[in-house]
Order: structure tokens, then sequence, then C-alpha cells
């Protein structure tokens, strides 16, 4: 994490004007990819508890999960990494996550209390990062242990979505699929929960203590 000094300019290339940086690209093909993620969302809630169309919900959010490493992939291939996909890749996460938390709970698929377990993590980690605008950083960069949560949690949710809506056998046998993957994410998304508590407080304590703030 690090703070850009106030009116710093582009580089700027030998006898031309100012380059623009890839980091400040907008229209690249991972942050369309990352829309089209986003655009899914409402249609997702739209067949869930509107038309109750469980198997083409399931098909939308299994898309949804799937391709959330396919965005960061293209942009390292293709060397479209910019700071709006690095903004919209776990926007898009998020969203995913907690739109499927409120549709699944008000549907019955998943308990209250889990969905309750997922939000106190959302609630502790807008806490730290209140903190970090408060003395000029931004969001901390996506450790992988929260990366391989959110993966977890979003193979998670189709599959048990798949056991709430088909009949007795398969629905054992996804649901036995879906609770483990769904526990495992909820464990890992604390942990990176908490490492990234443990970065904002270093961050927090080396600005008090008038040292140089540096990335954890």
């Amino acid at each position: 994490m690090s703070r850009r000094p106030a009116g710093a300019s582009p580089p700027q290339s030998p006898g031309g004007p100012p380059a623009t940086p890839s980091g400040d690209r907008i229209l690249t093909l991972p942050n369309l990819i990352s829309f089209v993620r986003l655009l899914g969302v409402p249609i997702f809630l739209y067949l869930l508890l509107v038309a109750r169309a469980d198997v083409a919900a399931v098909v939308v959010l299994a898309i949804g999960g799937t391709t959330d490493w396919v965005d960061g992939w293209i942009a390292r291939r293709l060397h479209q990494v910019s700071r709006l996909g690095e903004l919209l890749d776990p926007l898009a996460d998020r969203l995913y996550i907690l739109a499927t938390l409120l549709a699944f709970t008000a549907r019955e698929v998943v308990p209250w209390q889990f969905t309750a377990a997922l939000l106190a993590r959302e609630v502790l980690l807008l806490g730290s990062l209140g903190v970090l605008r408060r003395h000029g950083y931004g969001p901390p960069p996506v450790h992988y242990v929260g990366k391989t949560a959110t993966f977890l949690l979003l193979a998670a949710f189709p599959v048990l979505l798949l056991a709430h809506a088909t009949s007795a056998v398969t629905a054992t046998t996804a649901g036995a699929i879906g609770w483990g993957l769904a526990w495992w994410g909820l464990a890992l998304y604390w942990a990176a929960g908490a490492l990234y508590v443990v970065q904002a407080a270093r961050l927090v304590r080396s600005v008090r203590a008038g040292a140089p703030g540096v990335a954890v």
C-alpha cells in the first residue's frame, strides 16, 4: 500500500505529450469482463427471488463464480492491469457474495447464522478501511488467502442452490459438497480478514511513529 503524492504528473515520453500509464486505462478487456460480472448480480437476484427460476439462477451464479479468475489472468497475460480493474474485481466478488447470501437467506438455502458470520467479517474490513483512509491510504492489496476464500465461497453457492432445487438423492450429495466448500471458505474468509487488519494496524503504527508507510 502506498500513497501517491498530490499533484504528481504522469511520466512523459521523450519529445511527446505525457504518456498514459497502463494502470490508468479504463477500456480494457479485463475491465469489460468485470463489468459483465457485475451485471450478472441483478440478473441472478431476479431469477432467484422474482422468477423463481432456480436452474437458470444456478447457471448465472456458476458463470459469475468460475469467471472470477478470468479477468485477472487476462489482465496479466495481455499486460492490461489497471487500477480500475484492481477495484472492480474485488467489488464484483463482494457483490456476488453479499447478494447471494441475502437471497439465499430469504429463500432459506443457508441459515441466517452463516450469513451473519460472513457479514460480520465485511463490517470488520469496512472499519479497517475507514482507518486507512483517514491516514491517506487506499484498500490493501488482495491477499491470496482472500482470493482462495472467495473462490471456495463462489464455488459453494451454486452447489448449495443445486442441492436446494433438486431431488433428495442429488440434494444429499450436493449439500455435502456445497457445505464442505462453504465452511472452508468461511474459515479462510475470516483468516484473510485478520491478515488485512494486521496490515492496517502495522501501517497506522508506522504513521504514528513518524516512519514512512511501507507495504506489508
